[in-house]
């Protein structure tokens, strides 16, 4: 059990590691959570998946919790006239309305309220960001174009419109049947693409709680609009994502390290996970060593305070991941060793005044340290106690006993926490068994050694959390 490494791995699924024993393979290296891309793949493919995932965890008696990403609106360019349409600074091209062209220096959009919605001075992106448009001027048929930063385009590439205002649904019929399916699977998280304001996640939630799931969700921040309210954002949803990728391609590629460091604060000041995301280690694809500026941006994401790093194509398409992995864990260990000086004496002040459950944790944190406690065990129904002693950054382990299967899937994202299922949280015990079990597979706790005990069972009537402190024979 990898106890050197608080921040958290998410690895995304795919040909690469699609088989039980890669996973088993990656759980080992140090995945913590799976992500499942809703965008590629039939629900078919992503079923087996997860009985695939779920059948290493059980493999490797380590607990796993996985993640259903869904694709949201999505905007991309129709098929063109040609495999790949070169263009230079000042070549002029025309969008017209379809899905389909046969016109040379002629784009189309799938989406068909696209010349309903830019102006005149709007910009649009393509692709990874390469390729630059300006719109010149704009009807409801056409719109003359200017290339101010030149590439090659090929059809259905996707399309970034920064400085539009679109009225396309973020939550589209896909991604409802999507959800559903993550209901049906119980999946622990669900991802929101495109999120541009609270409304959006409490539709999600709204759907979520309707059919019956306990899913967390996660917003992933990529919209320029979604950051003129991104504390609204931060604190309707259970869980952030600064999606690098598409967030790039919306605001000055400049600003896009600043504005990861604001989202990150924004999440430690409201105590919710946050997850950096996109070509943390893409060289990775095909080489087994990263590129020294990818271990640094990787080294800069655990600095900044962020609960989990993310592996997209590095794992899912690539050809190493099982090195990728490793390699992950190796960076986030050794930039680990610098939190208690960057992250603790930086940290904002985040403590509710008259919170119990906090007030708690923060003492037997203190009482940790003060008795040398190798482990405080946190035990826990609804998991919000050990959510918030992640958010401390204690660098004393973490042990989350949980009777809760939505509980133990969801804190695999929590940082330095370590989930366990235990039959009950009333069972003393069934406490002390599960402690012992656990650390039969960590080694952590010895003869003599003091535990931290945080509880959140009511032992008296009008009682709360409570603290033990418990000395093993």
């Amino acid at each position: 059990m990898p106890l050197h490494r608080r921040t958290k791995i998410i690895a995304t699924v795919g040909p690469a590691c699609d088989s039980v024993e890669m996973l088993q393979k990656l759980i080992v290296a140090g995945v913590n959570i799976f992500r499942l891309n809703m965008a590629h793949g039939d629900l078919s493919s992503h079923s087996s998946r997860v009985y695939r995932i779920r059948e290493a965890a059980e493999a490797s008696g380590m607990p796993v919790g996985i993640l259903a990403d869904l694709a949201g609106p999505k905007l991309r360019l129709g098929r063109l006239a040609v495999d790949a349409l070169e263009c230079q600074a000042g070549d002029e091209l025309l969008l017209t309305r379809g899905k389909v062209t046969t016109e040379p220096n002629v784009l189309v959009s799938e989406y068909e309220a696209l010349l309903d919605e830019i102006q005149a001075g709007d910009r649009i992106i393509i692709g990874d960001g390469t390729v630059a448009l300006e719109v010149r001027s704009s009807n409801s048929q056409q719109a003359e174009c200017v290339v101010v930063d030149g590439g090659t385009i090929r059809g259905r590439q996707g399309i970034a419109l920064p400085n539009t205002r679109l009225s396309i649904e973020t939550i589209g019929p896909k991604d409802y049947e999507h959800a559903d399916w993550a209901t049906i699977l119980n999946l622990d998280y669900v991802s929101l693409s495109f999120v541009r304001n609270q409304e959006d996640i409490h539709q999600l939630r709204q759907f979520l709680k309707s059919k019956g799931s306990h899913a967390a969700i996660i917003a992933k921040i990529e919209k320029r609009e979604s950051l003129d309210v991104l504390d609204e954002i931060v604190q309707a949803a259970d869980g952030i994502m600064v999606a690098r990728g598409d967030l790039g391609l919306e605001v000055d590629i400049a600003t896009t390290a600043v504005v990861q460091k604001r989202i990150i604060d924004s999440c430690r000041v409201e105590n919710k996970p946050v997850i950096v995301a996109t070509q943390m280690l893409e060289s990775m694809h095909h080489a087994k060593r990263p590129t020294r500026a990818e271990v640094s941006d990787v080294s800069n994401a655990i600095l900044d305070g962020t609960d989990a790093c993310m592996l997209s194509g590095e794992t899912a398409v690539g050809q190493y991941p099982e090195d990728a992995v490793k390699m992950m864990s190796r960076i986030i260990s050794e930039a680990e060793r610098l939190v208690p000086e960057s992250i603790l004496k930086a940290r904002p002040d985040k403590s509710r005044h008259g919170d119990i459950t906090e007030a708690v944790l923060q003492g037997a944190t203190q009482i940790s340290r003060g008795i040398g406690s190798q482990v405080v065990v946190v035990v826990t129904k609804s998991g919000r106690s050990a959510m918030l002693r992640s958010k401390l950054r204690d660098k004393t382990t973490t042990l989350c006993l949980t009777d809760s299967d939505k509980v133990a899937g969801q804190a695999c994202l929590w940082w330095g926490v370590y989930p366990f299922h235990i039959d009950s949280v009333e069972d003393e015990g069934a406490i002390s068994a599960a402690i012992s079990k656990w650390n039969d597979m960590a080694g952590v706790i010895n003869s003599g050694d003091r535990v931290v005990i945080v509880s959140d069972r009511r032992a008296y009537p009008q009682g709360h959390d409570s603290i033990l402190v418990l000395e093993i024979p």
